[in-house]
């Protein structure tokens, strides 16, 4: 394997240390992700630098030059605080012409809208629940056919931020008071989504034009408090001490029929494709009790902790993690920029 020069992008608040010894738990997971992905690639010999990032290009135009990267991990999940923003330091790196691990542009842009995405999906018959957006700044107006239940989420951020289980509302009354939330807490577009009840299961995909599917993974809820509803929120994704109290795990999906499980891989792929995505993805998906599969929505460049859904779900296909970074970078060297479009003119 080619020893290579690895540019890593991160917030410059979550540049990792060398090390974690002397740091909390909690202290070491702000940073966790950072960490464990500059030390598998320096477990693949590859000489790495990290450069954080928050509000200027500059560093990152700076960073390439003198260092003369390769290829560069893009880990940023936003820019300026801005979420859309990541896209576009995408399509910074593109007009740098230099390769990236990560999702191409467009592919962040249509992923990253929960309303655009699911009129993608409507496009292509890809079964998705019915919503409706309300805007930032204009008056609520309440469809008459909206679903109830319904769930009220951010229309584009990600890692569960603002769901919590008053997001699930079943009056307008109750709906009307999570749109304000998110208007208010959030400062983007709200969208109400109709809530599907039934198992929350991802499927990880991995390729930009062959794509492969790691195996189905869930998320078990198996204590949790009367009357709460099993529904990945903010708490239960990032509340390590909540999610042991209420019993909250994730693992290998059990009892799929072989045919439904085949079924449910073809539809995440289906959707990886619609979205236009590459790299890497997590599709994320309910299953009701009558065998019916709907797509929630598309996390392209999803959390890369070794002990994340999509390095497990990975590892469960016998990739181990420095693998699963080296199987990252290749899809990054290899995927069909436009500017690589034009050299080939």
């Amino acid at each position: 394997m080619r020893q290579m020069r690895v540019l890593v992008l991160t917030h410059e608040d979550l540049v990792p240390p060398s090390s974690l010894r002397g740091l909390s738990k909690k202290e070491a997971q702000v940073f966790k992700k950072e960490f464990d992905v500059t030390g598998g690639l320096r477990e693949l010999g590859h000489e790495v630098q990290v450069v954080g990032v928050s509000h200027d290009l500059l560093p990152i135009r700076q960073h390439v030059e003198e260092f003369q990267p390769h290829v560069v991990f893009h880990l940023l999940m936003e820019f300026q605080d801005i979420a859309v923003y990541q896209a576009h330091v995408a399509s910074y790196l593109e007009l740098l012409r230099v390769p990236y691990a990560g999702c191409n542009p467009r592919g962040l842009l249509l992923a990253r809208d929960k309303a655009l995405s699911k009129k993608i999906f409507r496009y292509y018959r890809i079964p998705a629940p019915a919503f409706h957006v309300f805007r930032l700044g204009r008056a609520v107006r309440v469809p008459k056919d909206l679903d109830y239940p319904s769930i009220v989420k951010t229309v584009d951020e990600e890692a569960s931020l603002g769901i919590a289980q008053a997001s699930i509302v079943r009056d307008e009354e109750k709906l009307r008071e999570r749109i304000e939330f998110v208007h208010r807490r959030l400062g983007t577009d709200a969208i109400a989504e109709q809530y599907i009840h039934g198992r929350e299961l991802t499927v990880s995909v991995i390729g930009n034009e062959r794509l492969q599917t790691f195996p189905i993974w869930e998320l078990f809820f198996d204590n949790l408090p009367p009357g709460s509803n099993p529904i990945a929120t903010e708490r239960a994704k990032w509340d390590r001490e909540y999610q042991l109290r209420v019993g909250i795990a994730t693992g290998p999906a059990e009892d799929l029929p072989e045919a439904l499980a085949r079924q449910i891989a073809h539809l995440a792929k289906r959707s990886y494709r619609a979205l236009h995505l590459s790299g890497y993805a997590r599709l994320d998906l309910r299953l009701t009790e009558d065998g019916k599969v709907y797509v929630i929505e598309a996390n392209p460049n999803p959390d890369l902790r070794r002990e994340e859904d999509f390095a497990a779900s990975a590892a469960e296909a016998g990739l181990s993690y420095p693998q699963l970074l080296q199987r990252l970078l290749n899809l990054g060297l290899r995927h069909r920029s436009p500017w690589r479009t034009l050299e080939d003119a």
